[in-house]
């Protein structure tokens, strides 16, 4: 079985102003603080909330 890619998200720029919807996608992803970083699996319900709030993260590949 092959290992599954990780994605290190990383919460650049606030959600102030910006729809409730991508605040809460922020919130799903588990960002909490600005500069704060969580880990997920590459799968295609996160890179659907990564699109949604594009803007305000910097997402990098974890082998």
């Amino acid at each position: 079985m092959a290992k599954q890619k990780k994605l290190r998200i990383t919460y650049s720029k606030s959600a102030i102003g910006y729809k409730k919807d991508q605040k809460g996608t922020i919130r799903a992803l588990g960002l909490n603080k600005l500069n704060q970083t969580v880990e997920h699996e590459d799968t295609a319900v996160i890179r659907g909330m990564i699109q949604k709030v594009t803007h305000l993260i910097t997402v990098e590949e974890v082998k």
